[in-house]
């Protein structure tokens, strides 16, 4: 009997874009490389190391393409080589954006651009100093041998003459790929969770990708990226991918809008694959849910929108009915903050949510709780993360603890009333398909038994 054949492996160019530690204008620059080759006509794929939902869609209208999480802990490598393989086979250039500083987290960004031999351009905001930039630079190429320093990208620079001493004292192996002006209007606004939302500033930020783009053609790099040598991305092996269960004649509803945004494409694109059904609608502007036999909530900035969705009573009602029907709830983060009883805002006022759940919902200054955790779900465990600014007080005993990466100390608490199931973690659903085709198929009633609005019957 024949040997399954293997797919073929797709050669594309990439560079994976790095930096010593946070803050030092990745995103930035990142948006400026993709936007300056999607300005030449190419195809670029762009993709984000680690949990994050607002760079990758500042990210996708850069580069007019969509952004999809690589992280080898919270996805796994057949995960991330399908992915990097599938978008090798349409692009003219791959970009990786990393996390936090290169060699921080297990895994960490070297870890991934090790795996798939990916060269990096180390971004460093080099104002305040000139030659330690060239150190830094050097320490980092040193301190792992299976990862290659393309070059340093001096983010920042104050002058040609601020250029010229760093461009000197650098080691001959790690060129200075491009220096970007220290120029407020380049970089790209934030709020207390990282970025503002691209939907938001749409306007402002084509602005900031065009100037960011101008600043790097002027450095010559279009060219230079264009010329790096095609890096091979292999299928993933056969049955590294297992059969996904099947969610055919199921309709879930989505929550879609400016309190609740945090929604990885991956996770959608499962549900599909899946053979689910997917409708949005805004718990902000509707009155009534899409008729669905299950219901998704996920995270965002309902703290920054509490008003409107106390004001929304009659959403308000039709949530309470489908909950009351026991059909089958997912609620994340901002979708849990959502189904208490009451949201303080960050103004300190506060207002009646859903009271799906018994608690109170306040945001608590800068502190706040991140990190990799896995929500040992009753259906089955599934990987995700956590990143919020606030706390719930008041819950109930919850039914499990979210189990964190490299501490013993119990994570997330999820909660369980009925048919909802509430946690302050985001869950990457392909990192547990099964799991999630549980979650959502769960329910007393038979799944043919779609819920409808009431005003969908008059």
């Amino acid at each position: 009997m024949d040997k399954p054949r293997e797919a073929p492996s797709a050669a594309c160019p990439a560079l994976f874009i790095a930096a010593p530690a946070s803050g030092q204008g990745k995103t930035t620059v990142t948006a400026a490389l993709a936007r300056l080759l999607r300005n030449r006509g190419k195809v670029v794929r762009v993709f984000k190391t680690g949990p994050d939902y607002l760079d990758p869609r500042v990210l996708a209208q850069a580069s007019g393409q969509p952004v999809d999480p690589l992280d080898l802990w919270m996805a796994g490598e057949a995960d991330c080589r399908r992915r990097l393989h599938e978008a090798a086979l349409e692009a003219d250039l791959i970009l990786v954006e990393g996390a936090m500083g290169l060699f921080d987290g297990e895994p960490s960004s070297a870890d991934l651009a090790a795996l798939f031999d990916l060269p990096l351009a180390i971004v460093m905001d080099v104002k305040g100093m000139a030659q330690t930039a060239a150190a830094l630079v050097a320490g980092l190429a040193g301190f792992r041998d299976d990862v290659r320093i393309a070059g340093l990208i001096a983010n920042a620079c104050g002058s040609r003459r601020h250029r010229e001493l760093i461009e000197e004292a650098l080691p001959d192996t790690v060129p200075l790929l491009a220096a970007v002006p220290r120029d407020a209007s380049l970089a790209l606004p934030e709020r207390h969770l990282g970025l503002v939302q691209a939907e938001e500033i749409r306007d402002d930020l084509e602005a900031r990708f065009e100037a960011g783009a101008a600043a790097l053609e002027a450095e010559g790099l279009a060219e230079a990226l264009l010329a790096l040598p095609p890096v091979s991305f292999a299928a993933p092996r056969e049955g590294a991918l297992a059969p996904l269960p099947s969610l055919r004649g199921m309709t879930l509803s989505v929550a879609r809008d400016a309190a609740f945004s945090f929604i990885y494409q991956a996770n959608l694109e499962l549900l599909e694959r899946m053979g689910a059904t997917l409708r949005f609608f805004s718990p902000l502007a509707d009155s009534r849910l899409p008729p669905c036999d299950a219901l998704w909530l996920p995270g965002g900035y309902p703290e920054l929108h509490a008003a409107g969705l106390a004001a929304n009573a009659p959403m308000r009602d039709e949530l309470r009915r489908f909950f009351a029907a026991d059909k089958p709830i997912l609620a994340e983060c901002g979708g849990l903050l959502y189904c208490l009883e009451s949201l303080t805002d960050v103004d300190g006022e506060t207002h009646a949510m859903l009271g799906l759940l018994p608690g109170r919902g306040a945001m608590r200054g800068r502190r706040g709780c991140q990190g990799m955790q896995t929500a040992e779900l009753p259906e089955g465990p599934v990987r995700g993360h956590a990143h919020h600014r606030s706390v719930a007080e008041g819950t109930p005993e919850p039914i499990a603890f979210g189990r964190r990466q490299r501490h013993p100390a119990p994570g997330e608490a999820i909660y369980r009333e009925r048919g909802l199931t509430a946690t302050y973690l985001h869950l990457y659903f392909p990192d547990n398909p099964d799991a999630l085709a549980r979650l959502f198929m769960s329910s007393e009633r038979p799944a043919s038994q779609t819920f409808e609005s009431e005003e969908s019957h008059g």
